[in-house]
C-alpha cells in the first residue's frame, strides 16, 4: 500500500485513469476471457444457460436481477462478481461514499479538492469494501438504504437543505461498487419508489429535499419468480429499470447435484478413521432430492434447493462416522440404514402441498428413498440379476440390517448366496466389509423397492424376508 500514490497529485503522475464501476466490470471480463480464466469458480451447471447471459449483461453495462427457487447460487454469483473489479482503487479520504478525487461528486469532496489540490490526500479502497449486500424484509426503511437527515448535524449549524446535513444508507455508500439487494419482492413498496432515480436519474430525494448525487454502482437484485411476477409484489416502474432478467434453476443432471454436493459438503476428519462412499449411495442422495422435485406434494414455488442434497450427504456420512467409531471400524461407510439420518435434514427443506392428515413428513420422506433407490438400483441391476436371494428368503431365511450392526456381519449374505460376489463385485470391493454391508444393504432395499421381498421394522433395526 506505501508504494501507491498518497495525493491526489503523485495519482496524476502515475498516469491513473479512473473508469465507471461497470466500464471497469466490463474491462477486467474481457481480460479473463482473453485468458481463458475461469470467471465464476465454484458454479457448477451453469456453463451453457446462466453465465453466458450474465456474460452478456456485464459486457453491456446492465443493473440485473437474478429470478429462482432457493438454493440455486443466486447470492453466491453476485457475490463473485466482485473479483471482476480492480484490486484496489483511489478514492478521497474520510469520505462517506468513496469518492473518486478526479470526479467528486459529494460536495465536502468538491470542496477538499478545490482547498487542496494536488495535495489531497487519498486512501486504496480494495474490491471486498466495494461490495455491499442487503436481505430486503419488510422492517427495511428508506433512511436504511438512501439516507435520512442527521440531526446532531443539522444542530451543528447546518441548513437541512445542505447535503452535509446527510447521514448516507447503504446505496450511497456503494459508490464505486456493486449493490445486491436480496429477495427483492419483500421490500416495502414506498422503499422499492425511493430506488427509481438512483437508478436512472442519480438523484436522491431525503425527508423532501433532492440531493443531486449522480451515483456510480451496479445494482443487482434477487426474487423468487413465483414473487416476482406475481402482481402487487413488485412496482413495474423498478421491474423496467433492471435491464436484465437472469433465470436460474437446479442441476439438470444427476452429475452435476453430486458434484455440487461433493464441492459444498463439509465431512468431518477423525484420525484413524478413512471416510468411503460408495457411488451409488451418492447417487441415491442425489436422486432422492429429484424424486422430491417432481414429486405433487412439494411446494414448487419454493422450490427443493441443492442445500438439501448437501445437508442429506452430510447426514449420512455423521450416521456412518458414529457407528465406525462406537465399533472400532477403521472406515466408514455409510448404507442404505443411515438414510434414516435424513429426515431430520430433509424435513426442514421442503415445503408440502397436502394436509398432514394424507401422509406425515415422515412417511414421505420414506417415499422419496424408496423411489431413489429404485431408480438407482434400476440403473446397475435387474430384480432377476439376485433371484437366489429371492429364493433363500422365500425359503425361510431372512437378513437383518442395521445402522449399528457391524460390517463384519453382512459377509455372511457373500457366503450364504453362491454367485452374489461377482455380482456385488461392480460396485463395491467385496474384500471390504464396510463396503459389502453398504452394497448388500443396497440390493436388499432395491429388491424391496420391486416387491420381490419384504422389510419388517424391529425398532432401529430392518428383518427382510420373503413374500410369503
Amino acid at each position: 500500500m506505501s508504494e501507491r500514490p498518497q495525493t491526489l497529485g503523485e495519482l496524476k503522475r502515475a498516469g491513473y485513469r479512473s473508469l465507471s464501476v461497470k466500464e471497469e466490470l466490463r474491462n477486467n471480463l474481457f481480460r479473463k476471457l482473453r485468458a481463458g480464466e475461469e470467471l465464476f469458480p465454484g458454479i457448477v451447471g451453469y456453463e451453457e444457460t446462466v453465465i453466458p447471459q450474465v456474460i452478456n449483461a456485464l459486457i453491456a453495462g446492465h443493473n440485473m436481477i437474478f429470478l429462482g427457487e432457493r438454493g440455486q447460487a443466486k447470492s453466491k454469483m453476485i457475490r463473485l462478481m466482485v473479483n471482476l473489479l480492480d484490486e484496489y482503487i483511489p478514492a478521497v479520504k474520510g469520505c462517506e461514499i468513496r469518492d473518486d478525487p478526479f470526479a467528486p461528486v459529494c460536495s465536502r469532496c468538491r470542496e477538499l479538492v478545490k482547498e487542496y489540490g494536488d495535495e489531497l490526500e487519498i486512501v486504496w479502497i480494495h474490491r471486498d469494501q466495494r461490495y455491499v449486500e442487503k436481505l430486503a424484509t419488510p422492517d427495511v426503511t428508506v433512511a436504511d438504504l438512501i439516507g435520512e437527515v442527521d440531526p446532531i448535524r443539522v444542530a451543528e449549524g447546518r441548513y437541512l437543505s445542505d447535503e452535509r446535513t446527510i447521514h448516507f444508507g447503504l446505496v450511497p455508500r456503494s459508490h464505486r461498487g456493486v449493490f445486491a439487494i436480496n429477495e427483492l419482492p419483500d421490500l416495502p413498496e414506498r422503499v422499492q419508489v425511493s430506488l427509481f432515480n438512483i437508478m436512472e436519474e442519480g438523484d436522491i430525494q431525503i425527508r423532501g429535499y433532492t440531493v443531486r448525487l449522480p451515483l456510480d454502482i451496479l445494482i443487482v437484485a434477487t426474487a423468487n419468480p413465483e414473487d416476482y411476477t406475481n402482481r402487487g409484489r413488485i412496482v413495474t416502474p423498478l421491474k423496467d429499470r433492471f435491464d436484465a432478467q437472469i433465470r436460474t434453476h437446479y442441476p439438470l443432471s444427476r452429475e452435476r447435484e453430486i458434484q455440487i454436493m461433493e464441492q459444498e459438503a463439509r465431512l468431518p476428519h477423525t484420525e484413524g478413521l478413512r471416510i468411503f462412499v460408495p457411488s451409488f449411495m451418492k447417487e441415491i442422495i442425489a436422486e432422492m432430492t429429484f424424486v422430491a422435485r417432481r414429486s405433487p406434494y412439494v411446494n414448487h414455488r419454493s422450490g427443493v434447493s441443492v442445500r438439501m442434497t448437501i445437508a442429506n450427504y452430510e447426514a449420512a456420512v455423521a450416521s456412518a462416522v458414529a457407528r465406525s467409531l462406537s465399533l472400532g471400524e477403521q472406515v466408514a461407510v455409510p448404507r442404505i440404514s443411515d438414510l434414516a439420518a435424513v429426515f431430520a435434514t430433509a424435513a426442514g427443506k421442503v415445503e408440502l402441498e397436502y394436509t398432514s392428515e394424507e401422509k406425515s413428513v415422515e412417511e414421505l420422506l420414506e417415499t422419496f428413498v424408496l423411489e431413489a433407490v429404485k431408480a438407482i438400483f434400476n440403473n446397475h441391476f435387474s430384480p432377476d440379476d439376485f433371484q437366489p436371494v429371492v429364493e433363500l428368503l422365500e425359503g425361510g431365511a431372512w437378513i437383518e440390517v442395521g445402522d449399528k450392526m457391524p460390517s463384519g456381519e453382512y459377509m455372511d449374505v457373500i457366503q450364504a448366496v453362491e454367485g452374489i460376489a461377482e455380482k456385488l463385485s461392480c460396485l463395491a470391493d467385496i474384500r471390504v466389509p464396510g463396503e459389502v454391508a453398504s452394497v448388500v444393504e443396497f440390493v436388499l432395499e432395491g429388491l424391496y423397492s420391486h416387491g420381490r421381498i419384504r422389510k419388517i421394522p424391529e425398532g432401529s433395526r430392518y428383518t427382510y424376508r420373503g413374500r410369503i
